[in-house]
């Protein structure tokens, strides 16, 4: 309970979770969109309460570890779960009230109890605000979960406490929260988060609030239903704005879903393709993936002056090592403007997790590997070592400035976004080559699990 008189003094983190960014000392940017998380839960404080808020995302700001808080709240992602709980206890040692939350304490409640005094599971919109009354009243609980999943009505993030300049893209919206889809390897549908959709005029009401030109949807795919999508794309064309967003490889399906995204202000779209082999596309359950279609979609999208981030995924089990030259291969001869490579991840929770668990294959669970730039699990066709050095070649490869230039240099296309897309990634191929922290120590891993029978491949 807050006994001290004044200002309730609120800190809300989000712990590093090493993107891809410019590091120039005391300033960072980051070439991805502002998450809207710390921004929201600041727009949800109950206006009653007398609250000083800070907010810091850390990938991007420094930690003032010196304040005094009366509490912290730290969302995390399985990939900063580790750093999530060193800043817990940290925090708590200083005597500031700590909160967990985010998706990794949704997938794994009982493990963050440990570290917080209270955690909130699942959506915030609803738990956030009584949280912060329980506590003014003394009776904080140690769990929060919301199980109406309400997205309707919600206040305008408040992006005026987001601190200018850190972010490529500092406006973000969502339309959508969760996913229809059951990929094994992901961890929205482990989380239960189920599949809904904010009021289309809500949705319209914040964009044209947003006095940028651009902004970017962060919705898992904002495609899922055409109908709506096209739906808010119509009511945003004469806003003359400018977005991006995640989408399906089945908008190809739909030509005037297509034509409304030119036509609403499209520039970039990231698409899951995933993989150009179709035993492992089905191996996740990502079957309304076409390989033969690719091609066309890619076209598609280019005629319509759309830039196409594509990613892919390394480590599938029908994934041998010549997977990594087949795939850079490819994404040149289809000129997908600015690839983005990941390692399979078993995030907990999810059906890749559970099989890889019983198949006596997950190396470790230290989370800070979890991060889909790692390895983490046992390869069916070549080692661990040998799909790191892949990975990392497949990177250092695609992003060579020849192969650059030829898959952005495109009569007709923006320049602007392939151009900061692919300067981004030639900088991260620098960041992978230099980071000797890509697995736990070997010698650690193979005492603690695995003898002197694991395929590492390390000479």
């Amino acid at each position: 309970m807050h006994t001290t008189p004044g200002k309730i003094t609120i800190l809300l983190l989000l712990p590093d979770a090493r993107i891809h960014k410019l590091d120039f000392g005391l300033w960072r940017i980051s070439f991805r969109e502002a998450p809207l998380t710390l921004t929201t839960l600041a727009a949800l404080i109950p206006g009653e309460l007398d609250v000083k808020v800070t907010l810091v995302d850390e990938s991007v700001m420094r930690i003032p570890r010196r304040g005094k808080y009366d509490i912290v709240g730290i969302s995390c992602l399985t990939g900063t779960a580790r750093r999530a709980y060193q800043l817990a206890k940290h925090f708590k040692e200083n005597g500031s009230t700590v909160i967990l939350g985010g998706i990794h304490v949704t997938l794994l409640p009982e493990e963050a109890l440990q570290y917080a005094d209270a955690i909130v599971v699942g959506f915030a919109e609803k738990t956030w605000p009584l949280l912060l009354r329980d506590y003014m009243h003394g009776k904080l609980r140690r769990v929060y979960k919301d199980t109406s999943n309400d997205v309707s009505a919600l206040p305008l993030p408040e992006r005026r406490l987001q601190k200018k300049g850190h972010y490529m893209v500092p406006n973000t919206v969502f339309a959508t929260r969760g996913c229809k889809g059951s990929c094994s390897f992901c961890s929205v549908p482990a989380a239960k988060y189920g599949w809904h959709k904010r009021p289309v005029s809500e949705v319209v009401d914040e964009i044209r609030s947003i006095s940028a030109k651009r902004f970017v949807f962060n919705d898992v795919h904002i495609t899922q239903e055409p109908d709506y999508t096209r739906e808010i794309l119509k009511a945003i064309t004469p806003l003359h704005k400018e977005w991006g967003g995640l989408a399906s490889t089945r908008i190809l399906d739909d030509p005037l879903l297509l034509d409304a995204m030119e036509e609403s202000g499209c520039s970039y779209l990231l698409i899951g393709f995933e993989s150009f082999n179709r035993d492992s596309l089905a191996s996740i359950r990502k079957k309304n993936n076409k390989v033969d279609e690719y091609r066309e979609l890619v076209r598609e999208l280019h005629k319509r002056r759309i830039t196409v981030q594509g990613c892919f995924i390394f480590g599938f089990d029908h994934d041998d090592k010549s997977v990594f030259k087949n795939t850079v291969d490819m994404v040149n001869e289809l000129k997908i403007d600015i690839p983005r490579y990941a390692v399979f991840t078993p995030y907990p929770g999810t059906e890749a997790y559970r099989t890889f668990e019983k198949e006596n294959r997950l190396l470790h669970r230290e989370w800070y590997y979890y991060d889909t730039q790692h390895v983490v699990f046992l390869p069916k066709h070549m080692s661990p070592y040998e799909l790191d050095e892949g990975f990392k070649w497949a990177y250092r490869e695609t992003f060579r400035i020849p192969a650059s230039i030829s898959r952005t240099f495109i009569k007709g296309k923006s320049f602007v976004i392939p151009f900061l897309g692919n300067l981004a990634y030639k900088l991260y191929v620098h960041r992978l080559y230099t980071d000797a922290n890509r697995f736990p120590d070997l010698n650690d891993l193979k005492r603690m699990k695995y003898g002197n029978n694991i395929r590492w491949g390390v000479v």
